[in-house]
């Protein structure tokens, strides 16, 4: 296969877990609910605290980065924040507690029962995701996790309120249905919030 046949291979996969995606009416209605409830936690005071590993710490970064800063337009910061950044926090905690605990000690630090827990998974086993899933339930912490349909422990233990599960299993086209859905949800959440706002 040339190079040419594989780039338009990887082109048309993409687009075709899209597709997916869009005709799933169940996952689209569970998408708007997350939305709305991201959004009444910013009219109560909280924030969306986001986190993962490799990719997905990426995309933490990425998501976290459109609400403080903007996306569509100009308007007043929204509070999110990655767990994912902060170096000399993740070795201490890593070096001290074990790798598993690097979120679920950052959110005892950081989180209120008023905020949002993302956790970012492709596999839906990332021990220190559901570690943190697992805490933040046991305080009354909302979660919403971005997960792919391998089948992981997140989905069949049933560990959080809203699992958006995209329609692959394969690493690539999940994290590219992550993006799309996490600029889907920060788009609703600005242009909610800031309706009255000149875009």
């Amino acid at each position: 296969m040339s190079y040419v046949d594989i780039i338009k291979k990887q082109i048309k996969d993409s687009v075709c877990t899209k597709e997916k995606l869009l005709n799933d009416d169940t996952l689209i209605k569970r998408i708007e609910e997350v939305a709305h409830l991201m959004v009444e936690c910013y009219k109560n005071g909280g924030k969306v605290i986001f986190a993962g590993n490799g990719g997905s710490a990426a995309d933490a970064q990425h998501l976290a980065g459109e609400l403080v800063s903007k996306f569509y337009f100009d308007r007043p910061a929204l509070a999110s924040i990655a767990l994912t950044v902060d170096t000399s926090i993740i070795t201490a905690i890593g070096n001290d507690y074990g790798y598993d605990m690097v979120f679920t000690r950052q959110l005892q630090a950081n989180a209120t029962s008023k905020d949002i827990f993302v956790g970012i998974t492709t596999s839906g086993n990332s021990k220190n995701v559901i570690k943190a899933f697992e805490y933040a339930r046991s305080v009354g912490i909302k979660t919403v996790c971005l997960n792919g349909s391998c089948g992981g422990l997140i989905e069949k233990n049933n560990l959080v309120d809203y699992d958006l599960i995209m329609p692959s299993c394969e690493t690539p086209r999940v994290q590219e249905c992550h993006t799309l859905v996490g600029h889907i949800l920060c788009g609703l959440i600005e242009g909610e919030i800031f309706k009255s706002w000149k875009r």
